[in-house]
């Protein structure tokens, strides 16, 4: 966490800050445990897929820029397998571009974030979510509520 605090260069309770990527764990943490996606991932990807950001508008570069950050910390990580760091680097690379992808853990991932919308006003659409638990209408308004509480800015 202290890496990230001081690579992290917006504000700290930013759309994309901390509380953010905190609600991102919780959700990952709830979606891994229903649908068995790699919960180690899951949560890494929760605290680095939005930490190169240059502003909190559009930066399509901001997820290549956090897989990147990835190979460059890796003996900061806890000890994952080539297979695990490669997933993490694809979750960071394509969760703002990429609609769905072949990989479990993955599609969490950008699920997990999607499922957070709700912080800059917007409901997610059950038709833009990679997974069937994600796309469970009680647990989409569980987690917009969830959000829309923690608006920061």
């Amino acid at each position: 966490m202290a890496f990230i605090r001081a690579e992290y260069r917006l504000d700290w309770h930013s759309y994309h800050g901390v509380s953010h990527w905190a609600r991102v764990r919780y959700n990952g943490l709830r979606l891994a445990r229903l649908n068995g996606a790699n919960l180690r991932v899951v949560t890494l990807f929760a605290f680095l897929h939005d930490l190169k950001r240059h502003n909190e508008g559009h930066d399509p570069m901001h997820g290549p820029r956090a897989a990147q950050t990835v190979d460059e910390i890796r003996h900061l990580l806890p000890a994952l397998a080539e297979e695990e760091i490669d997933i993490l680097k694809t979750a960071c690379t394509g969760h703002t571009r990429e609609r769905t992808h072949e990989d479990l853990t993955v599609r969490t991932c950008w699920d997990v974030d999607r499922l957070d919308l709700g912080r800059v006003g917007i409901r997610p659409d059950p038709d833009r979510l990679c997974t069937p638990e994600a796309r469970n209408p009680v647990l989409i308004e569980e987690l917009w509520c969830r959000s829309m509480r923690s608006i920061s800015p």
